[in-house]
Formats: structure tokens, C-alpha cells, sequence
């Protein structure tokens, strides 16, 4: 397909489509800690995933090489995303989807407060330190108020998905600044895959019995990740980025934490307190603000 100067409405259809995808996501994860050990989960899916996307690059003929100077920092960011998905799948066990998803989406605000220091022209504008400061505002409430939530170690949950963005916003800014970025994007995922699911499936002996309660339903909801959320939809996000602007798909990142908060209300029942609700509010519309293309970009096209 042809790409495009500027998102229509397929484009948009998808990215809303995508950002639904990652909301479910965390309730997938959460219920199926009931069945599977958080961090056996993660390495399980990683090594599950793995094969698909790796059909789908061959099928496709994609080229995958280790060779174009993406080794080492495939071999990184395959780290960063095993801590990160070690942590986000063990504090989504101590806290719910609603407080996970608010703190755990805020990592485009993290790249781009990072990015200011370390990538040269990424200078934050005053509407990008705006939506930064108002984000951070919306974490600090998430974090200080609990209204509507049961169990003692709500806080360790909470710090942990927080955590996990910072390791996330790491991969973003390392596919930016280095040579992981000659890799093709389904190679890309193939180096975090492949590097997590080791890391993962022997750190899990640390963290007590592999299995819980599974039942066909918790196997079935593994599969839909692996499957859905993983293999097919970041290759489907990978191919939409092929054809529209990054610019203009980055601001669709703010739906993600709303679609959170809604299913963890709608599939948990979750209570989403006036916390919550104002943290989802003031993180969303600073994700927005900082995402959102300049005037200079839009009309010089991407």
C-alpha cells in the first residue's frame, strides 16, 4: 500500500482498533495470573509468540538479519523487555488493570522527557512540558489517593507498572538512538521475543509454583494474547507505521489508558474512583499534548 501524508479513516479505525487492544490486554493478563505464575506467564508468551512472527517474516520475505549492526542493541532492548514485562505482569498481581493502565501508558511521556536530554532536535516545546507537568499530576494522584481499592500491597503494584513504563520509554528511545533501528520492525520484535523468553522462563523458578489454577478458559485467553495481541497486532501496528506519519499515530496513544480503565470496569467490575478518573483525565490529555504534531509538521508532511 501507497503511504500516505496523513491519517484517514482506516488509519484511525486501526489505531482506535490497536489502542482497544492493548486496554484488554492488561485485564487479559490479570485473569490469567489466576491460572499462570506472573513472570512463567510472560516468558511463556514471549517463547509462544516468537514462532508465529517468525512465520509470518518468512512468508513474507521479510529480511531478518543479525548483521546490520542491530545484534547488541537487539540484545538490550530483549532485556529491557524482560524486566519490563517481569515487573508489569507481578505488580498487575498486587494492583488492578485501572491504577496499571493510567501508570503504565504514561511512557510516551517518558521518552519525551528523555528524549530532550539525550536526542539531539527533541527539545521540549512549552506544550510539551505542559502535558508532562499535567501527566505527572495524574501519576501523583493515581499514587496518593486509593479510594475503591482492596489489598496491602496496592502501592508495590502501582510502583512496579510505573516502573515498567520507564523500561518501555527505554526500548523506544534505544530504537531511536542506535543501530537497532536498522532492524526491520518484525525483526525488532523477533530480538525482544526471542531474548525475553529465556530470561523469563528461568527467572520464573524465583517466584514460586508455575502453574496456579489454569482451566481451558485461563488457555484460552493465553492464546488470544499470543496470537491477537502480540503476534497479530504489533504487526499490524508495525505495517500501519509503514504507511502513515509516526507523528500523527503517536496522538491515538492517549486512548490506550482509557480503554484500560474501561475494561477493567466493564470485564472486573472494578470501582474506578474520583482518583482514578481524574488521574486517567490529566494523564490522557498530556499524553495528547505531547504527542500532538506541531503546526511546522503538519504542514511540511512527514
Amino acid at each position: 500500500m501507497q503511504r500516505k501524508q496523513q491519517i484517514d479513516a482506516f488509519g484511525a479505525s486501526v489505531l482506535v482498533a490497536f489502542s482497544a487492544l492493548l486496554g484488554l490486554n492488561q485485564v487479559m493478563i490479570k485473569i490469567v495470573n489466576a491460572g499462570l505464575q506472573p513472570v512463567f506467564q510472560a516468558g511463556l508468551r514471549s517463547f509462544c509468540a516468537f514462532f508465529p512472527v517468525l512465520l509470518f517474516a518468512m512468508l513474507a520475505r521479510k529480511k531478518l538479519s543479525i548483521s546490520d549492526g542491530s545484534f547488541w542493541p537487539g540484545m538490550l532492548a530483549g532485556l529491557l523487555f524482560a524486566i519490563e514485562f517481569l515487573i508489569v505482569f507481578i505488580g498487575l498481581d498486587y494492583t488492578s488493570v485501572s491504577r496499571a493502565s493510567v501508570l503504565f501508558y504514561t511512557m510516551p511521556l517518558w521518552v519525551a522527557l528523555a528524549a530532550h536530554f539525550l536526542l539531539p532536535g527533541e527539545s521540549l516545546t512549552s506544550r510539551r512540558f505542559l502535558g508532562i507537568l499535567l501527566a505527572i499530576v495524574g501519576v501523583a494522584v493515581a499514587l496518593l489517593f486509593k479510594s475503591g481499592v482492596v489489598g496491602e500491597k496496592v502501592w508495590l503494584g502501582d510502583l512496579l507498572c510505573l516502573a515498567g513504563s520507564f523500561f518501555w520509554a527505554a526500548i523506544a528511545l534505544l530504537a531511536r538512538a542506535s543501530k537497532f533501528s536498522r532492524a526491520r520492525p518484525e525483526m525488532q520484535l523477533l530480538y525482544q521475543l526471542g531474548v525475553s523468553a529465556p530470561i523469563l522462563l528461568l527467572a520464573s523458578f524465583w517466584f514460586g509454583d508455575l502453574l496456579r489454577e489454569p482451566d481451558p478458559l485461563i488457555w484460552f485467553i493465553f492464546s488470544f494474547q499470543v496470537l491477537v495481541v502480540v503476534a497479530i497486532g504489533f504487526l499490524a501496528w508495525f505495517w500501519v507505521l509503514s504507511i502513515y506519519p509516526a507523528s500523527d499515530m503517536a496522538v491515538f496513544s492517549f486512548l490506550a489508558p482509557v480503554f484500560g480503565v474501561f475494561f477493567g470496569w466493564l470485564i472486573l467490575d472494578e470501582i474506578v474512583g474520583w482518583n482514578i478518573l481524574l488521574a486517567l483525565i490529566l494523564v490522557s490529555v498530556g499524553i495528547a499534548l505531547v504527542n500532538m504534531p506541531s503546526a511546522e509538521g503538519k504542514t511540511g508532511g512527514s
